[in-house]
This record gives structure tokens, C-alpha cells and sequence, in this order.
């Protein structure tokens, strides 16, 4: 096929018409290999973000993407292999609390994840933060780490999915990232190519997230969960609430020390009901338990024991981290100022807004702007309250961690602006609305 006849292709999708899935494996294929210039996929996807894919063309745009490159062959491991995916969300570190606590109950995590673009935290830029710590392991590293410990978190491989990370630059780029069948089709590429068995979805909805009402979130989620079943992948979905932070930390070497106190023991009740909520899904889809009660029950055991700990310990020490960060956080990036936000009047807290608090941390440099930014690990904020909780004029909120002083000044006065506070008692919003399954 010409690009004089891709040029039909495009044409025929911008007038709402339907697919063939060879005319979508060919644009898949040849994009990928470079035959089709980049001005002619924009104008393809926007023809698709405007006009949308049918399910049967989201299936057959998953598939092509899939088989771009190679599926990670772990059918040497005996044991369950279930994955858990964020759509993303601020302060989210619930990966890297949720993977130990699972994999130290039986359970094969091989979990490839990615990295922030925008507000939103990557779990690898998190990883990261740690000394030395790899993150681009090869195929036979992951598949040997996994025979070892049963836990991998990483980059995928060159190998996995190409076509997906071709497409969605272009996306970004082009400002087609929120047509709901390109996120799926992206989304589940990857986690079916990870040759996993089930796969539980964390699909955030709210200020802090891409998604900002439960219905549209409920049609990602169901359109995803019907790719897991077409690819014989047990998937099953939580819409989740992103209007605050998850946790007191926002940052990505913050985010570790929370991680690491949150597997001691010390863990926030927002993390906690999240992380065993996802946990017990990850139980029930390998079968490990039978019942939620059971996965939770066995999720308590491994926290209070420590031996997730003792595998996020693991997992750091087979990806070339400095394990000592476990007892010393010193030894991570620290920023070198600290400034408080403080309460401009008395009253409950109503909101810290997610999305203010991602955008301020961007500003911070703890997020990238543009795919090529670095990250400085060192930045963010602790929140010393919470929504809900009683505040007096002036008492401090947050702590800002800055590595400038005019940023981090900045950074306090507009999240002193963005803090609602109410002269009367908040009820809270519920932080898990609704389980979706395919059944």
C-alpha cells in the first residue's frame, strides 16, 4: 500500500467512515518502519481523535501494536503473573508499596512502567530517585529477576510494543493523547505484551487526573477490561478519587521515603485502602485468595511481617540500587530549601487541589514539561494536613522543597491561594467510587 492509497485511508476516517484491520496494521507497520512521514500520522490521528475508533478498530490497532515487537515469554514461571496499571495521578506511589506486598504473597509482578510527562508522577522518574538503581533492564534480566524474586519494575524494553512509543510521541505532540480508544489501544499494548495472565486497572478520576468525570472514566475502563478479555487477559478495573494527593509526599525521592515508611508500618490511611484495595484484586485474579477477606487478610500479614519490605529491599538490590537508603534517606537527593505554607484563615481544610499541587511541582522541575527535561528528584512537598482536618490562621500546611529560592517562594504563595478553607466541618468523598469487571 502507497501513501498515495494511505492518503484514502486518512480521507475515509476524517468522514466518520470505519477501518479495515489491515488498513490499520498497515499504518501501525509502516509508521513504525518510518515509510509514513510524520505529517501524514498526525493528520491520521487526528482523524481518529475527532471522528473516534469502534471497538473493532481499537482491537485491531491493539493487536498491530502488540505485534510491532515481541511478547515477553514467561512461561517458565510456574507461579501467578498479574500486573496493576495506573492511568496516573499526583502523588501516586501506590506501584511501589502495592508490587512488594503482592510478590511477597506469591504472586509473579512483572511490572513495566513508565515516566511522567506533564503533572502527573512516573513510577520509573520515582525508581529512580534511588541511587544507581537500573531501570532498563534487558528481556533476559527481567525474566531472570523474576525467576529470583518474583518482583521487576522497569522500562519496557526496545522490543516491546515499538510501534506504541512512535505513535504516542506523536500524540503528544499533536494533541490527540485523549481520545479514550488511542489511551486503551496504548494502554493495554504494553501490559498484554508483558505476557501476563490478569491485570488490575487503577483508573483515576478527578482534579489531579486526566479524567475528570466518572463517566467517561467508566467507558475507559470497560473499553479496557473488554481488550484484557479479547487478548485473554483477566482484567478488572477501580475508579479511584483524584482530587487531592495520594499520601503527605509529592516528589519523586519524597515519594520513596513514603514508600519506605508506608512498607515499615508507617502507612497513610489513603494509601492503605488503596494499595489493599488493588491487592486484593491482584489475589483473587492469580487465586492465591479465595475471597477478598482472605487477600486482605494475607495483604496485612506481609506488611506487618516486613517482607514487603524486605522485597521492595530485594528488588532494589537486583536493580543495582544503593539498599542502605532503606535506614538512611540521606543518601537520596536532597533539595536545598525549605519554605512552609501556611493557612490564610481558621477552619477544616476542604481541598488541596491535585492538580494545582502537580502543576506547582512541575514548576518546581519535579515533572517534565517536554519529553526531554530532566527531572530534579530532590523536589516537592510534604503535607503535614490533610482534607478534612482542622487548620488554624498561620499554622503551616505543607512544606515546599525547593532547589531555588525564587521558585520555592512562588510555589508557597500560590499554594497558600489554592487551599480552600471551610468555617464548617468537611465530609469527605469516598476515594474508591466503583469496581468494574467484565463479567
Amino acid at each position: 500500500m502507497s501513501q498515495l492509497l494511505f492518503k484514502d485511508i486518512i480521507r475515509r476516517k476524517r468522514e466518520g467512515e470505519t477501518l479495515s484491520s489491515k488498513e490499520i496494521e498497515y499504518f501501525v507497520s509502516a509508521y513504525t518502519k518510518g515509510e509514513i512521514p510524520d505529517y501524514q500520522a498526525a493528520s491520521f490521528l487526528m482523524a481518529c481523535f475527532i471522528n473516534q475508533l469502534n471497538f473493532t478498530e481499537t482491537r485491531a490497532l491493539t493487536k498491530a501494536m502488540i505485534d510491532s515487537g515481541k511478547i515477553l515469554n514467561l512461561s517458565q514461571i510456574k507461579s501467578p503473573k498479574i500486573d496493576k496499571h495506573s492511568t496516573g495521578g499526583v502523588g501516586d506511589k501506590i506501584s511501589l508499596i502495592l508490587a512488594p506486598l503482592v510478590a511477597a504473597s506469591g504472586v509473579c509482578v512483572p511490572m513495566l512502567s513508565g515516566r511522567s510527562l506533564g503533572y502527573t508522577g512516573g513510577t520509573i522518574d520515582k525508581l529512580e530517585a534511588i541511587p544507581h538503581l537500573r531501570t532498563n533492564l534487558t528481556e533476559s534480566a527481567i525474566i531472570e529477576q523474576l525467576q529470583q524474586i518474583g518482583l521487576v519494575i522497569t522500562s519496557p524494553t526496545s522490543e516491546i510494543c515499538p510501534a506504541d512509543k512512535k505513535i504516542y510521541a506523536l500524540r503528544d505532540a499533536t494533541e490527540t493523547v485523549e481520545s479514550l480508544p488511542l489511551i486503551a489501544a496504548s494502554i493495554m499494548s504494553k501490559k498484554i505484551a508483558e505476557g501476563v495472565e490478569g491485570l488490575v486497572l487503577d483508573v483515576k478520576v478527578g482534579r489531579g487526573a486526566f479524567l475528570k468525570d466518572i463517566k467517561t472514566a467508566k467507558r475507559l475502563a470497560k473499553m479496557m477490561i473488554r481488550l484484557g478479555k479479547e487478548f485473554k487477559v483477566k482484567t478488572v478495573a477501580l475508579l479511584t478519587n483524584m482530587d487531592e494527593p495520594l499520601g503527605r509526599y509529592v516528589g519523586n525521592g519524597l515519594e520513596i521515603i513514603e514508600t519506605i515508611e508506608a512498607l515499615k508500618g508507617e502507612i497513610e490511611s489513603n494509601i492503605k485502602e488503596l494499595t489493599f484495595a488493588l491487592g486484593e484484586e491482584m489475589l483473587l485474579l492469580s487465586k492465591i485468595a479465595k475471597n477478598r477477606k482472605a487477600g486482605r487478610r494475607l495483604l496485612e500479614e506481609k506488611l506487618k511481617n516486613g517482607a514487603g519490605l524486605k522485597k521492595f529491599q530485594e528488588m532494589v538490590k537486583a536493580q543495582g540500587g544503593d539498599q542502605k537508603i532503606i535506614n538512611n534517606y540521606q543518601l537520596l537527593v536532597n533539595a536545598k530549601y525549605k519554605f512552609y505554607a501556611t493557612a490564610p484563615r481558621t477552619g477544616s481544610i476542604k481541598a488541596i487541589d491535585a492538580l494545582a499541587v502537580g502543576r506547582l511541582c512541575l514548576e518546581l522541575g519535579g515533572g517534565r514539561k517536554k519529553k526531554e527535561d530532566i527531572i530534579d528528584h530532590s523536589v516537592g512537598f510534604k503535607f503535614l494536613k490533610r482534607s478534612g482536618e482542622k487548620i488554624k490562621k498561620g499554622e503551616a500546611f505543607a512544606e515546599i522543597y525547593a532547589n531555588e529560592q525564587e521558585k520555592g517562594r512562588m510555589v508557597k504563595d500560590k499554594l497558600e491561594e489554592k487551599i480552600i478553607i471551610s468555617p464548617t466541618p468537611i465530609l469527605k468523598r469516598p476515594l474508591i467510587y466503583e469496581r468494574i469487571d467484565g463479567d
